[in-house]
């Protein structure tokens, strides 16, 4: 249940959210619908309403979860996603879940002319490679379609170093690599650094993954993302601009962050140049609070490693130890940070401990407490 001290945590967030957030486009790059074989669930009305936190209008790109109506061929869930999209308004934009075993190209080909802007494929919950032809047959389809392709790149994964052979025999096919790419966010960084349409999502709960993100691929190719129901939009982006924000984008530019980017991608634009990097690689940090971004992410780990159901109170003890580095007596220059940081955690703790459904109100604070302790400006020290 809310109280004053949850709220006013939220209500911080909330704040500089709005002062981080440019006026224009607001498209989540990735989001689910439906129901999943892990329990989590979504419908079109919560989702909506997620998004109205961060903008009145704000968008989506929808796809279905792992439902356990998925054979054959993902058809029931992509019909479902595809009715929920025509009577969103155009706030969602449809993507097509595919399964190379059943039927991909002709479930493709069925739903882009049904209306979906785009293809999803999840190597880990599939169990394919993306050296298998049926891979390259949805490349095809992709290709000739004009459409993106969202391909999980996060926890679960083996080394993906097909999946940047396959991209770059067909650089023409615009590729999102989810969650920030980090199953090998380096090695696509590095070979993947001349494809001239790969994007990156920003939907992850370590921060610091979104900071190398920033110093590793060019901001004109990183895209706002939550993975609601496993994230929620409000500390979504709020994490993403607060990394923009760090590494020195201006607000045209974060606006391309927010859903510029990803917009043009649906509506098969060219996307604009990439720059360099923003992030240098070698920058300077607080121990203080690099202790508490070490203690959120193990939490995170606990929380979500043993896989469902998730128990939110797996994470309590790390939380504890991250709240202690908070309460540092000699706090230095990282004192305003660690009160901020503490106030959110004492929240989400508060929420952990009641429960009444309140999980993704505790993810948002504790991804918002990590977003801050990743991304707090630290002066550099001279050299003694």
């Amino acid at each position: 249940m809310a109280t004053a001290h949850i709220d006013s945590a939220f209500a911080s967030i909330v704040e500089e959210l709005g002062e981080l957030q440019p006026p224009g486009i607001v498209l989540d790059a990735h989001t689910h619908l439906g129901l999943d074989e892990d329990g989590r669930s979504l419908d079109p009305d919560t989702l909506l309403a997620a998004l109205d936190d961060v903008g009145r209008g704000a968008r989506a790109c929808v796809f279905p979860l792992h439902d356990p109506a998925r054979h054959p061929a993902y058809r029931v869930p992509n019909d479902r996603v595809l009715r929920w999209a025509r009577e969103s308004g155009g706030r969602l934009v449809p993507f097509c879940r595919l399964d190379p075993r059943e039927e991909p190209v002709a479930e493709a080909q069925r739903c882009l002319a049904l209306g979906a802007q785009g293809i999803k494929l999840h190597p880990r919950a599939q169990a394919f490679g993306f050296d298998d032809p049926a891979a390259v047959a949805i490349f095809e389809v992709a290709r000739d379609a004009g459409v993106p392709i969202l391909i999980h790149a996060g926890r679960g994964m083996g080394p993906m170093d097909a999946l940047a052979t396959l991209a770059l025999r067909f650089p023409e096919v615009p590729i999102v690599l989810a969650h920030a790419a980090i199953a090998d966010q380096g090695m696509f960084a590095s070979r993947l650094a001349d494809h001239p349409a790969v994007v990156y999502d920003t939907s992850c709960f370590y921060a610091l993954d979104v900071v190398e993100l920033f110093a590793r691929v060019p901001a004109e190719r990183i895209v706002f993302a939550s993975d609601i129901p496993y994230g929620r939009p409000v500390a979504a982006l709020h994490l993403a601009l607060r990394v923009a924000a760090y590494a020195g984008l201006d607000e045209a530019e974060r606006a391309l962050v927010a859903g510029g980017t990803m917009t043009a991608l649906v509506e098969r634009r060219p996307l604009i140049p990439a720059t360099a990097p923003r992030v240098r690689q070698e920058r300077p940090v607080s121990g203080r609070l690099l202790r508490v971004s070490g203690y959120i992410s193990t939490a995170f780990g606990a929380i979500v490693g043993a896989g469902p159901p998730r128990e939110l109170t797996r994470g309590l003890p790390h939380l504890h130890l991250a709240r202690a580095a908070c309460r540092d007596p000699e706090p230095g220059a990282a004192g305003p940070a660690l009160e901020r940081i503490d106030v959110a955690l004492a929240a989400a703790e508060e929420l952990i401990r009641d429960g009444h459904g309140e999980e993704m109100n505790a993810y948002a604070l504790i991804i918002a407490a990590g977003a801050i302790a990743a991304t707090e400006p630290v002066m550099a020290v001279p050299d003694r």
